[in-house]
Parts: C-alpha cells; structure tokens; sequence
C-alpha cells in the first residue's frame, strides 16, 4: 500500500508546502506517525554518520602517551556510531520513508566537527570526539522526548541509541578525567 503526505502534521504553512514523500507502509504505523517519527529519527542518523567520519579521522592522527588505548577506542566509537546509524536509519525505511545520508547531506545538516585534519594529542582528540558525540546525544534526547506520544517503538530506538552512546562518551571522558 502506498500513501503520499505533505509530511508531518502541522507542516503546511501559507507559503511553505512540504514536497510530497511517497511513504511505502510496511508497517502498522500510519503515514502521520511514520513521518513525524522519521523527522526525529534522520537527524540521529547524520549526526552519526558524521561521528563515524571524525572520529576514524581521529582515529588515524591520535598521538600521546596513551596512543593505543585511545586508538582503539575510537575504533570502537567509529563501529559503535555505524550500528546505531544503521538502527536509526533502518527503522525510519522500516516505517516506509527513504533516509538521504548521504556525504553532502551530512555535511550540510550537521555541526562542524573540531577534529583537526592533522596529527594531534590524544587529550584534544577526545574532547573533541566528545563534542561530536554531545551534539548526537543532545538530538537522541529530543527524538527521546519526542517521540513518546507519536511511536514508543521508534522511542525504543532512541533509547537504545542513547544507552551506547552514553557508555562510549563515559569510556572516552575517562581518558581525560581528573
């Protein structure tokens, strides 16, 4: 069954008219649910693909003392970011709506990252994957919030997103605690 919407509820204004999105239902979900629930959900999937990308960009120019413990975090980071992209992103083509991820997509709608394009101490690549992470994790929450009154299962996502998230940014800030 196909259906096409002009996007969420609410989201024709006299002079701004979403473009239709063809909306394939392949779940129970209706195609108001399904588009409000992606409208959170898409900025969860390029903030961590763009945490993906800085932090391998981290991974590869880390220097210090502590080369190799943080050198394979942010390995795990990296791999950590793609799972819950893919999550993210697959529940939001589950409930019938395309994800555009994209590299200039990305690039476009998410914050500039401070990871440097060169070689740098550990203790500064850290707070600055740090800074990528809070912004993804700041988005989670509002899907979190969000998302409880409009799709428990797309919040269940959130959730679930929030949980390795948190558990990274700990492992990390332990590097440069004090």
């Amino acid at each position: 069954m196909t259906d096409n919407t002009s996007g969420p509820p609410g989201a024709r204004t006299k002079g701004n008219i979403m473009p239709k999105t063809k909306i394939t239902r392949t779940t129970a979900a209706s195609p108001d649910v399904a588009a409000a629930a992606a409208q959170f959900l898409s900025p969860i999937v390029l903030d961590l693909m763009a945490l993906t990308v800085n932090g391998k960009q981290a991974h590869w120019h880390v220097r210090g003392a502590n080369f190799i413990g943080v050198h394979e975090l942010f390995d795990a980071v990296v791999a950590n970011a793609q799972a819950f992209a893919d999550l993210a992103a697959e529940r939001i083509v589950a409930l019938g709506l395309p994800v555009d991820a994209r590299l200039e997509s990305v690039a476009a709608k998410t914050q500039a990252s401070a990871v440097p394009a060169g070689f740098a101490k550990s203790e500064a690549l850290v707070a600055d994957v740090i800074a990528d992470m809070d912004a993804a994790i700041a988005n989670v929450q509002a899907a979190i919030d969000g998302l409880g009154e409009i799709d428990q299962t797309s919040q269940d996502v959130a959730v679930e997103i929030m949980r390795g998230l948190e558990k990274d940014r700990w492992f990390l800030y332990s590097h440069i605690a004090e």
